[in-house]
């Protein structure tokens, strides 16, 4: 019985102390970003980036380690820098983005590799396909500013865009699509500390 409730005590002292530390984080949008580039016609690199997008991180320790992360994205807030552009990305061709107006990003871990770099693992939804993807995050650190805690990432990596239902294949004269399969990704991200009450 005294060892029954010896681990019961374990038990909610870890518990509590996990959930005691446990610290939300609020995305800085005006210093955050997320932009991807694709091949064109093999030969170059078309850029562009989401001007709408939120997301939550709720870190369990204090180096980031096993951060909860729900990430969402407007996929009509493309943007290009082309008008034709940015209406096909958002037809069916591509996005879709009438139906599936939002990319939304669900962490499973975020493993600490060394110092700074760190592996994310999550499910990534596009249209109506959820893949688990593995992306690279830099920690930038933290700094104290204006009274409040920051803490920024650089999270990248590339997606196979075919993998997601973005099904447009047109190709040039030599074969090469023109636009490629490989969408790489990049968010900078960052974040002020939520202050307890």
């Amino acid at each position: 019985m005294k060892n029954i409730i010896s681990l019961l005590a374990i038990f909610f002292t870890l518990n509590f102390s996990t959930n005691a530390f446990a610290q939300n984080w609020t995305l800085d949008k005006s210093h955050s970003k997320v932009e991807f580039s694709v091949q064109h016609l093999v030969i170059s690199d078309v850029t562009g980036y989401f001007k709408t997008f939120d997301a939550k991180f709720n870190a369990k320790n204090d180096d980031f380690a096993d951060t909860d992360i729900d990430f969402t994205i407007d996929v009509n807030s493309i943007n290009t820098d082309n008008e034709n552009r940015d209406g096909h990305l958002k037809s069916d061709d591509f996005f879709h983005a009438e139906k599936y107006p939002t990319i939304l990003f669900k962490s499973k871990s975020l493993k600490k590799i060394s110092d700074a770099k760190y592996k994310l693992i999550g499910d990534l939804t596009i249209r109506d396909v959820t893949k688990t993807v593995e992306w690279d995050a830099l920690f930038g650190g933290t700094a104290v500013a204006w009274g409040q805690t920051h803490a920024a990432f650089k999270i990248s990596g590339t997606i196979n865009r075919f993998d997601f239902g973005l099904k447009w294949d047109k190709k040039i004269e030599t074969g090469g699509l023109v636009v490629g399969k490989d969408v790489t990704i990049t968010a900078n991200i960052e974040l002020t500390k939520k202050e307890r009450k």
